[in-house]
């Protein structure tokens, strides 16, 4: 008997998903905004059933992601920022604590949350990963977010 093979793919039809967005570096954040939307939309998906919540820093994207997720009103979970190293550890903590916490969400609430969160060195990376030279990593998060919600619901219960 041939082995059985589970999979996703990019259909978004019907699917109710809220991005969390950090207000902090906007300018980096609003180009991931546009390409998460873009992707959903691309792949079948209605801008309606989008929710954005904007939160001020990476910091607040973990327990916000986690409120959403209780609600029972979203299939996936978006996050969305950009923590850009400065010159003290502040970047390091912040990193690592969003990091942690988002897939802390995922692993508690069983709703599949999908990190966007950029860590870069500098701004020209983080530039170049919300829509230039190394494409949108927000596009890039929504597209696994969409596949795995896919392949979720191929899974038998």
């Amino acid at each position: 008997m041939p082995m059985s093979i589970l999979e996703g793919h990019f259909t978004a039809k019907g699917l109710k998903v809220a991005l969390v967005a950090a207000r902090f570096n906007d300018f980096i954040t609003s180009k991931l905004i546009e390409g998460a939307i873009d992707a959903f939309v691309r792949n079948g998906g209605n801008e309606k059933d989008l929710t954005l919540a904007r939160v001020p820093g990476a910091f607040e994207i973990p327990l916000t992601c986690q409120k959403l997720a209780n609600t029972g009103r979203y299939d996936g979970i978006l996050a969305l920022g950009a923590v850009i190293r400065g010159s003290t550890p502040h970047f390091d903590y912040v990193s690592s604590e969003v990091s942690k916490g988002v897939a802390q969400v995922g692993l508690t609430s069983g709703v599949p949350v999908s990190f966007g969160v950029l860590t870069t060195d500098n701004i020209e990376q983080a530039v170049e990963r919300a829509g230039s030279k190394a494409g949108n990593k927000g596009a890039d998060a929504m597209l696994g977010l969409i596949e795995t919600l896919d392949l979720f619901s191929k899974i038998p219960r």
